[in-house]
C-alpha cells in the first residue's frame, strides 16, 4: 500500500510542480515573443529533469515508501543533469533567434 500512496504522490509532485515551473520560462518567452508551441518542448523537459533531480536528492526521503533503493543520485550525475537542464531551458530562445 505504501508503494502505491508514494507512486500517487510522485505523480502529483510531478504534475503540479511541472505545471507551476513550467509556467515561468513559458511567461517569460512569451514576453520576448518566442513561439513556445514550436519550442517549448525543450523548457518542459528541462523542467522535469530538474524535478527529477529534486525528487531524487530531497523529497523522496519525506514520502511514505521506506524501502530499498532510497539513495541520492550521485553528485557528478547531478550536476550534468542540472547543467542539461539549464541547456535545455536556454534552447528555446537560441533556436527562436537562429532559425526565425
Amino acid at each position: 500500500m505504501r508503494v502505491f500512496l508514494e507512486i500517487i504522490r510522485i505523480i502529483c509532485i510531478f504534475a503540479l510542480l511541472g505545471m507551476l515551473f513550467g509556467a515561468i520560462p513559458q511567461a517569460i518567452y512569451s514576453t520576448i515573443d518566442i513561439d513556445t508551441e514550436k519550442y517549448g518542448w525543450s523548457s518542459m523537459l528541462g523542467i522535469f529533469i530538474l524535478l527529477f533531480v529534486l525528487y531524487r536528492n530531497k523529497l523522496q526521503f519525506s514520502g511514505w515508501y521506506k524501502g530499498k533503493g532510497r539513495e541520492k543520485l550521485p553528485k557528478g550525475f547531478s550536476n550534468t543533469l542540472i547543467i542539461s537542464a539549464a541547456i535545455l531551458l536556454l534552447l528555446p530562445p537560441i533556436l527562436y533567434f537562429l532559425f526565425n
